[in-house]
């Protein structure tokens, strides 16, 4: 028995070699989709309309036929049935002969280079890949959609997912048909459009940035979207929900010294100074690239009370004037020696920590006990709701313990 997985476009037959439309013409039982068993209105051969895969698999394994052809979209052996027939049948009955696949074309058609994307089904899949691969930010993502997970559907769930990244999306349509169809939205002008059943996303990172109107945003909590982040690490940065409860924390009053170490992006020292324009907040970043972010999301929130420092701590912090608050997102491996640092912290002082391993949390704590501080913890697991087609569930956030501390002498703020 002969099993030839044929691909097939658009074009339909026409698409075809010469080499591959004669084993079509050869085959003793066609098997594929309405629309492709369309392409050959002629073919005398018995049919098969491509259901139920497990009794495609049966009618196979049962047939007597000495050659059968499978149609099938594109390149078979990518997100397509090629994968489950090797799991069903014997490799050497099976050749494939592929057709340009969807992605090719949809590539070809914005006129991108696509060797270095990312490739994500979610045709009868789930959406957890793909929303992996926003949150990495990755620069070009083609995903293979259906009826459910609709291009509506997946700029609903960039949305959702409030990202710091932005992408650019194009709606590849009927790809290598007549009524070809490709054109570029940004998530939220595609929420109200419909498409073609047959289409393909490909989100482009967009790297320009757009202009932020201050006078809407809200007094805090402010969306993670809005702050300009790494470009290779879009989701290292204090995330929303964290940074409200760092702020209630921290016990703010003005005006104070505030120390931010390890501030990333600045979305916690830009809250700060927002909330408390008359308090001093330094930022200080060992990284470049860390540093020169800070400086443009200074800029872009329009505070002029923030002194970005790049530099390492604990040697950096000598030089600064003693903190009244201090908020430790970030310590390079140097936590115990940071701590040292705030000692000289006022005696009404407050610092919060945001600690994600258990290594740095032990260190803190025997920083603390060992000077009898007073102190109190924050176990942090929190889900945002994302949507899955027609229907709504929570994705993860990474867990964090927040650690808020006062000097002995201090009385307990709770």
């Amino acid at each position: 028995m002969s099993i030839h997985i044929i691909g097939i476009g658009l074009d339909g037959a026409a698409g075809l070699t010469e080499q591959v439309r004669e084993i079509v013409n050869r085959a003793t039982l066609l098997i594929g989709s309405t629309r492709h068993l369309s392409y050959f209105p002629t073919h005398c051969a018995q049919r098969l309309v491509l259901g139920d895969f497990t009794q495609a698999i049966n009618v196979i394994r049962s047939s007597g036929e000495e050659c059968i052809a499978i149609l099938v979209t594109g390149d078979p052996l990518f997100f397509g049935l090629g994968r489950l027939l090797l799991l069903e049948l014997p490799a050497e009955n099976l050749t494939f002969y592929p057709h340009l696949s969807a992605v090719q074309l949809a590539f070809s058609a914005i006129k991108v280079p696509w060797q270095d994307a990312c490739f994500v089904s979610i045709h009868g899949r789930s959406s957890d890949q793909l929303i992996q691969r926003m949150q990495q930010g990755k620069e070009k993502i083609a995903v293979l959609t259906d009826g459910v997970n609709t291009p509506q559907a997946i700029a609903q769930l960039f949305l959702s997912l409030d990202l710091p990244t932005n992408y650019k999306f194009w709606v590849c349509e009927n790809l290598g048909g007549d009524n070809e169809q490709v054109n570029c939205f940004s998530a939220t002008d595609l929420i109200e459009r419909t498409f073609a059943p047959l289409n393909v996303v490909v989100l482009l990172r967009q790297e320009e940035v757009t202009e932020l109107d201050t006078t809407k945003l809200p007094l805090f909590g402010i969306s993670d979207r809005h702050f300009l982040g790494f470009s290779d690490r879009p989701g290292l940065m204090t995330k929303r929900e964290i940074r409200v409860l760092v702020l209630g924390e921290l016990a703010l009053q003005s005006p104070e010294i505030v120390w931010d170490i390890g501030a990333g992006t600045g979305s916690v020292a830009i809250e700060i100074a927002r909330l408390c324009p008359n308090s001093q907040v330094y930022a200080i970043e060992k990284t470049a690239v860390g540093y020169g972010l800070i400086t443009q999301n200074c800029r872009r929130f329009q505070v002029n009370n923030i002194t970005a420092i790049q530099g390492a701590a604990p040697d950096i912090l000598a030089n600064l004037p003693n903190p009244d608050r201090v908020f430790i997102g970030g310590s390079g491996g140097n936590l115990t020696e940071i701590l040292n640092q705030c000692d000289r912290i006022s005696p009404q002082g407050v610092i919060v920590l945001a600690i994600a391993t258990l290594e740095h949390l032990t260190i803190a704590l025997s920083w603390l006990g060992d000077r009898d501080w007073n102190y109190w913890l924050l176990q942090v697991q929190l889900s945002r709701s994302v949507p899955v087609a027609h229907l709504t569930r929570f994705s993860p956030l990474n867990p964090i313990a927040i650690i808020t501390a006062t000097p002995a002498t201090t009385k307990p703020l709770q």
